[in-house]
C-alpha cells in the first residue's frame, strides 16, 4: 500500500508539472480564459500531490538513501535543494494565486516568473528522488503506524 501511495504522490506532481507548462504555454499566447483553470489543476494536483505523500510518510514513515557511496553527496544535495524549495513553493503558489484573484496581475506576473521555475524544478526533482529510493532506498521507519 505504501508503494501505490507513493506512486500516486509521484503522478499527482508529475501531472501538476505538466499543466503548469500547459498553463504557461495558454498565457503566453494570451488565452485569459484557459489559462487560470489549467493553472488551478495544476495547484489542486500538487494539493493531491501533498495529501498522499504525507499519507505515506504518516503510515509507513521514511526511506533512507543507501545506494553507491560515491553518489552521496550528490543524492543529499539534490534532496536538500529539493527540500527547501519545495518548502518555498508552496506560500509562492498562495501568493501566485491570491494575486491574481484580486487581480493584481503585475504581482502575480513578477512572482510567476520566480515560482514557475521552482515548481518545476520541485516536480522534477521529486520523480529523480523517487527514482532513485526505488532502486536504492531502504526503510528508515519514523512516525508509520
Amino acid at each position: 500500500m505504501g508503494e501505490l501511495l507513493g506512486d500516486l504522490a509521484a503522478a499527482f506532481i508529475g501531472l501538476s508539472g505538466v499543466a503548469v507548462i500547459v498553463g504557461v504555454v495558454l498565457i503566453r499566447r494570451g488565452d485569459r480564459v484557459w489559462h487560470p483553470r489549467v493553472m488551478l489543476v495544476a495547484t489542486a494536483f500538487a494539493a493531491l500531490f501533498l495529501v498522499f505523500y504525507l499519507l505515506k510518510w504518516g503510515l509507513y514513515g521514511t526511506t533512507r538513501y543507501a545506494g553507491p557511496e560515491e553518489w552521496r553527496t550528490a543524492y543529499y544535495a539534490l534532496l536538500i535543494s529539493h527540500t527547501v524549495l519545495a518548502a518555498l513553493n508552496g506560500p509562492m503558489v498562495l501568493w501566485l494565486l491570491y494575486n491574481a484573484f484580486k487581480r493584481r496581475f503585475a504581482v502575480h506576473r513578477a512572482w510567476a516568473r520566480w515560482t514557475v521555475p521552482v515548481w518545476l524544478y520541485v516536480a522534477v526533482t521529486g520523480w529523480v528522488i523517487d527514482i532513485v529510493l526505488k532502486r536504492y532506498g531502504e526503510p528508515a521507519g519514523g512516525i508509520g503506524f
